[in-house]
């Protein structure tokens, strides 16, 4: 094995509560010293050479994943105004073409944005927000080169084809008024929160726009967007655990915000509107939310009229609205589920799905006078699969589905739904899938992921990739443990903030009950999770290291109480009610109980690999540079642990579908050679 590099400790104090931290690897920060370029390409270098014996293996997978994609496809096209909108892939091109054709498929192709073209001498891109005038002659679009989610806005006109003269920076939501002049956007502070909302009137100078408002409080984040009406431009300011919303008519974009509902404290709500109504979700009545109507003459509390009550079983995640119906999007079980109510009979029921265990989202529905209601279906068998539904007849009809080439057969793998018993008590679901054959009596490798923060239900989704562990007999699953909203809201609080532990002995519950019913052994057993669910790899691996084979974290954010009492960084001010306020004695010694880096201790840990990106604006890459570095001085096993950083990458990696399938079947060849012996394909 090739020798690791060694990151040089520089002494480092800081004074919290009466306590002296010592953070020798505080240096690091420092992203224009040439010592931390150095150190980290030293870690990369290192990565390559441990997994050199293994590049044929990544080769072999990446050669096996695009063999079973059709690299040159079409998404489902839907109808906006007069245009058929849709994008495109072309064989050996990393990024899509966003087109569009009038009145019908049949007639010829305009393309609005080429990905490709926007790429070109660029390491890194992304798009952020896109909307076309209402008018069909403009599109407002942001595009990121760095990585850092610092979109800079264009309008180009779709006639010419040629870019007007707007360039203005940090944009993170856009809206058009029915004038097709005046365009509206929300601006981030130097903190990347979104807190300024300006007026642009085309033709004027950027740095004449009118300032509409901007949000002072530092807990809560900006954002402006139509209504699916296209009657109402609605700005809502949202802290994690409370929102407010106003609105400007959209035919009237010089008017002033009327106030539609002022911010409370832990009143959480969500908007949109049709008619003479605005439909709010809010948790005024229970925590999992009921859905009421507001006039939009007075709409006031007093004056909002229930249409679905709260229910303790049942999350009412939003509400999409259109002229005759709208579609509620509800979890129960674990499971979502989408709603119909006709608003004028009042009757409602669910569309029904297929599965055991699936993911449903609606797709892009941008008719709003429409009986149909588009969603996007898919389980860990069943591809990606694009649905209209009719409200009337509860008919659905096909529009596309995934292709997966190379004779994919669904009935030839196993999903299932089991569940774990947490150290209190709680029922924890888990959802697999495996090859039929694959025996269960231990033997079997198995791949375990899950996040569990933010109230963000994992779902159950297909992957093409993934066949590739599954074909070699790997067993997947997904812990939907507490942090999450797959049980509603509870399933949420009792996984954040003062019961944040929750989240990590719900994920060993799972690892054990996985271990216990032969799916997998702990020495067959491979852990995965990004972000915040690499925060809750580095917890589970201080807690449980005898548990886990291999470890893979994607950006994790493991030096929780260092970043979290750096008020400075990004996202730290906005998640204080996610995780806690250090400068809280009591919210500092219990994040202190689970800080992934703060709890490093001598010992043995599993294999790892570490990835983060140099330009990540939401994990700082220092925070797994730091913990692998320091982990380095302190593991006593012969384990290998591996740092690598995509030094033109953002918080998902490589931005070209090319680049991030290699960046798999590097993640996929560390779990199968550590885990089957694989050596090729």
């Amino acid at each position: 094995m090739p020798t690791p590099p060694i990151a040089r400790a520089i002494e480092h104090t800081e004074h919290r509560h009466g306590e002296t931290v010592v953070d020798p690897y505080f240096w690091l920060r420092e992203k224009t010293h040439p010592d931390v370029s150095a150190y980290l390409n030293a870690e990369n270098a290192y990565c390559d050479a441990v997994m050199a014996p293994m590049v044929e293996l990544q080769q072999a997978l990446y050669k096996e994943i695009l063999a079973r994609i059709k690299e040159s496809d079409r998404s489902a096209p839907y109808r906006d105004g007069r245009h058929f909108y849709y994008s495109r892939t072309e064989e050996g091109r990393q990024y899509p073409i966003y087109c569009r054709k009038l009145e019908s498929l049949d007639a010829p192709e305009e393309v609005l944005l080429d990905l490709n073209e926007l790429a070109k001498n660029e390491k890194f891109l992304s798009v952020g927000v896109r909307a076309v005038s209402d008018d069909g002659n403009l599109l407002a679009y942001s595009v990121d080169t760095t990585g850092f989610r610092e979109y800079t806005l264009y309008v180009k006109d779709l006639a010419s084809g040629q870019l007007r003269s707007e360039r203005i920076a940090k944009v993170r939501s856009v809206a058009w008024a029915v004038d097709n002049t005046a365009l509206f956007y929300v601006v981030e502070d130097a903190a990347k929160r979104p807190y300024r909302l300006f007026r642009h009137t085309l033709g004027t100078p950027p740095e004449s726009d009118a300032l509409i408002y901007e949000e002072r409080d530092e807990m809560f984040s900006l954002s402006c967007f139509r209504s699916r009406s296209r009657e109402m431009l609605i700005v809502g300011s949202r802290s994690k655990t409370s929102g407010e919303f106003q609105f400007i008519r959209a035919t009237r974009p010089n008017d002033p915000l009327t106030m539609l509902i002022p911010r409370e404290k832990d009143h959480e709500c969500s908007v949109d509107h049709g008619g003479d109504y605005f439909f709010i979700e809010t948790n005024s009545g229970g925590r999992n939310f009921r859905l009421v109507s507001a006039p939009v003459a007075d709409p006031r509390r007093e004056n909002w009229t229930e249409i679905l009550p709260h229910r303790e079983e049942v999350l009412l995640e939003y509400v999409l609205a259109f002229k005759g119906h709208l579609v509620a999007m509800e979890r129960e079980g674990g499971l979502p589920h989408a709603r119909i109510i006709d608003l004028a009979s009042g009757l409602s029921s669910r569309v029904a799905m297929p599965d055991a265990a699936y993911a449903v989202f609606p797709e892009n529905n941008a008719v709003f006078d429409t009986a149909q209601f588009r969603f996007s279906y898919q389980s860990m068998t069943t591809p990606a699969s694009v649905f209209d539904y009719d409200v009337a007849t509860h008919e659905r009809r096909l529009i596309k589905q995934t292709p997966v080439l190379g004779g994919y057969d669904p009935t030839h793998y196993v999903s299932e739904r089991i569940e774990a018993t947490a150290a209190d008590g709680v029922k924890v679901p888990i959802s697999l899938v495996y090859k039929k054959g694959v025996l269960l009596d231990g033997s079997a490798p198995l791949h375990l992921y899950a996040y569990g923060s933010y109230g963000y239900s994992m779902p159950v989704h297909f992957s093409i990739a993934r066949l590739s562990l599954l074909d070699r007999g790997m067993i997947c699953a997904v812990a939907h443990i507490r942090g999450g909203s797959e049980m509603g809201k509870k399933w949420h609080d009792q996984g954040k903030m003062l019961n944040k532990r929750n989240t990590f002995t719900d994920f060993i519950a799972c690892a054990e009950k996985l271990i216990a019913g032969k799916y997998t052994s702990a020495d067959r057993l491979a852990i995965e999770g990004g972000s915040a669910g690499g925060l809750l790899m580095g917890a589970v691996t201080n807690m449980r290291p005898d548990l886990f084979n291999l470890v893979i974290s994607h950006v994790p954010f493991v030096d929780v109480l260092n970043t979290m009492s750096d008020a400075t960084l990004p996202l730290t001010v906005s998640e204080y009610e996610e995780w806690g306020n250090p400068q809280i004695k009591e919210h500092y010694d219990y994040m202190k109980t689970y800080c992934p880096y703060t709890n490093l201790r001598p010992g043995n840990y599993p294999a790892m690999l570490v990835k983060t990106s140099f330009n990540d604006s939401q994990v700082m890459y220092w925070e797994p540079a730091k913990y692998v570095a320091k982990l380095r001085t302190l593991k006593t096993d012969a384990n290998v642990l591996l740092l690598h950083t995509n030094m033109a990458g953002g918080h998902g990696g490589s931005s070209g579908r090319y680049d991030s399938l290699k960046e798999t079947a590097f993640d996929y060849a560390f779990i199968l050679r550590r885990l089957t012996n694989t050596n090729d394909d």
